[in-house]
């Protein structure tokens, strides 16, 4: 401290006491620190008052050109690749997508734009494997893109509007050829008849866009949309005699087609001799070389086709001549071959009594890939086909490798709700599920040869096991057991307890088979990468694990009757085995439940909303054990009343005319669909 404060110091001190002041010296030091404060912040204050103002200057800058923006005017006919929700193309109330996984030609690309990306020093690079070819707004022309597997439309109308911007996509390319291949069956007369009143609007479009001078048109004056028609059954038959540009002429031709009753369907055939009819129109002339015209081929059919063996030479020749295949069929039932089609006779004069017919309409994968086994509670029945989210494999593959699309038409589709058998549209399969076509779209099956199929089932011994065990026989579990047993005396007690136990004896030994066979593929179950084979395999082994519990459990149950059991009442007589989630009989059959639970939880959990998720939780809604539960029967029941003859008085005189029904009308049976 200098002399002066102390100086100061003191005199402060001195000064306080003598006027007797309340303050200490820190108090004056306080208020001597405020009041120069104070004056500093007013000096700063003052300071922009005191100092000489400068005026701003402006500077008007002339504005900068806008570009230009070009307002695209709208066509007569626009067809649009975003899905609608509610109302769309691809049906005539509401419409479902199943596309393939494979790519497509998008309006914009998949790719990030530059703006949406963060610059780093180092970063790891991540493939997407699910993306085989990026999609963009070019594509070049020796680049093949493979087309969609299913498309799922409620009606064949959806799928004839987009064919229609498929043909004009093709018009803007060069002259285009249009090839229709119908099938003959009966079953296919109501699409047919859709079809044929359809056909005038598609030409009809294509007319108003010729009109209006669409650049679809101005290259080609000279006939740029030619149509020809074809037939097939058990024969192949040309219905136009040359490819014809008059509407008149191609309705006539398609209402011509006969029906061939003979249930057979030389689908491939039909394809291989459109294609190479048409050849001619794909082979380049001159220089530069160039295609007189493209040559699509759109084939109607409601079935899998029976000449399956001719399906590589087609994709083959239409692959060589550039003719992508477009087919308007139906979704595959979902691992089966067969399906239920409702008939109801086209003829009004006939009984209109829907009937049944099975037709081939699947499987959807090249081979079978899904057990078949039934379930407990249909009572040894087949359980109701469902929908596989795919059309069937032959048809399916020959649009895929061409490029074409092929479409799922089902008039019940329906995402949302269980489809009744009674609900079923004529001339429609029953197909009691449906499925999102967004979530299928990663369990597409593999659309490739035998050979290639055969050395991508090798990879894997899950897959191996799995496909060993879809091709053995239809199992049924246990025919309509034996579950109420009344004691009357131990002997008969005994024989029905035993005959009860020739069911599960019958079915053990194949069920446990079948379970050896899939424990073989669990060592390469976690190297699986693909879904449709996780999934098809953990519902495969945990439905044959369950179907094993309850037939074992069954059995031994049985048994242990036998061995003798007391009633908890004295008065009960009988005794009724009833499902239950415990398993009492067996340490062995508690683990085997417990991996059957897990492998099917695994499926509901991993691939929701899928068809495989949808028969594992069936599986594990039935307990896989059972327990017996005692009751009493009352052996000598009193005789009905009003039974046996007896004198009354008649009623009142009936008008029997009156109650006489009309005769039906006659009843054609079924034809081969």
């Amino acid at each position: 401290m200098t002399a002066f404060a102390h100086r100061l110091r003191n005199w402060w001190n001195e000064s306080r006491e003598r006027l007797n002041l309340p303050w200490d010296a820190d108090s004056g030091a306080f208020a001597t620190s405020l009041l120069i404060h104070f004056g500093i912040l007013l000096a700063l204050g003052l300071a922009p008052l005191l100092l000489p103002q400068t005026k701003p200057h402006f500077t008007i800058l002339a504005p900068l050109a806008e570009d230009e923006i070009a307002v695209e005017i709208p066509e007569d006919v626009y067809f649009s690749d975003e899905q609608s929700e509610h109302i769309g193309a691809n049906s005539a109330d509401t419409e479902g997508m199943a596309l393939s996984l494979a790519p497509v030609v998008a309006e914009l690309s998949e790719i990030p734009s530059a703006t949406q990306l963060t610059p780093v020093d180092e970063a790891e690079i991540e493939l997407n494997q699910s993306i085989e070819v990026a999609t963009g707004l070019h594509l070049d022309q020796n680049l093949i893109v493979k087309g969609a597997a299913g498309e799922g439309t409620t009606g064949a109308l959806g799928a004839i509007d987009r064919l229609t911007n498929e043909i004009l996509r093709s018009l803007e390319q060069r002259k285009t050829l249009v090839v229709w291949l119908f099938d003959q069956s009966a079953s296919l007369s109501r699409q047919r008849a859709e079809i044929h009143g359809r056909l005038h609007r598609i030409y009809e479009e294509l007319g108003l866009l010729e009109q209006a001078d669409n650049p679809a048109f101005k290259r080609h004056r000279d006939k740029p949309l030619l149509t020809s028609v074809f037939a097939f059954g058990k024969s192949v038959q040309m219905v136009t005699e040359k490819p014809t540009d008059d509407i008149d002429e191609i309705k006539q031709a398609v209402d011509s087609i006969e029906l061939d009753n003979s249930g057979v369907e030389n689908v491939f055939a039909a394809v291989g001799q459109a294609a190479s009819r048409f050849k001619e129109l794909r082979l380049p002339k001159g220089k530069p070389a160039e295609p007189e015209r493209n040559v699509l081929i759109v084939v109607v059919t409601d079935e899998a086709g029976d000449d399956r063996n001719g399906l590589d030479q087609s994709v083959a020749l239409c692959r060589r001549y550039s003719m992508p295949v477009y087919v308007v069929g139906v979704p595959a039932p979902f691992g089966r071959q067969e399906t239920l089609v409702k008939w109801v006779d086209p003829d009004k004069k006939y009984d209109q009594t829907p009937g049944w017919g099975r037709v081939n309409q699947g499987p959807e994968s090249l081979f079978p890939e899904r057990i078949k086994l039934t379930f407990s509670g249909s009572a040894g029945r087949e359980s109701p086909p469902i929908d596989s989210g795919f059309g069937p494999f032959a048809l399916t593959r020959l649009a895929y490798e061409t490029g074409g699309i092929y479409f799922a038409v089902h008039p019940n589709r329906s995402t949302t709700r269980k489809i009744r058998r009674r609900d079923t549209s004529a001339f429609a399969a029953h197909l009691q599920h449906f499925f999102d076509p967004e979530i299928m779209r990663k369990y597409r099956p593999d659309y490739v040869t035998v050979e290639e199929y055969m050395q991508r089932l090798n990879q894997n011994k899950a897959r191996t096991a799995l496909f060993q065990a879809a091709r053995q026989s239809w199992l049924t579990p246990m025919e309509i057991p034996q579950f109420r047993f009344v004691k009357r005396d131990e002997a008969s007690f005994a024989n029905a307890l035993t005959e009860a136990q020739k069911a599960a004896a019958k079915l053990s030994p194949k069920i446990s088979a079948l379970h050896s066979l899939l424990r073989i593929g669990e060592t390469d179950r976690e190297q699986e990468a693909s879904p449709r084979w996780q999934a098809g395999y953990d519902l495969a082994i945990g439905r044959v694990l369950a179907v094993r519990v309850r037939t074992e459990s069954f059995n031994a149950m049985l048994a242990k009757a036998k061995r003798g059991m007391k009633f908890a009442t004295k008065k009960n007589n009988t005794w009724i085995l009833q499902p239950s989630d415990e398993v009492s009989v067996g340490s062995q059959l508690k683990k085997q439940a417990a991996s059957a639970t897990e492998y099917l939880q695994r499926v509901v959990d991993n691939h929701p909303g899928t068809p495989w998720a949808l028969l594992a939780s069936r599986e594990l809604e039935d307990p896989m054990s059972w327990k017996w539960v005692e009751e009493f029967t009352n052996l000598n029941p009193p005789g009905r009343r009003g039974a046996g003859g007896g004198g009354g008085n008649p009623g009142p005189a009936q008008n029997d005319r009156k109650k006489m029904l009309k005769k039906p009308p006659p009843k054609r049976p079924i034809p081969k669909l």
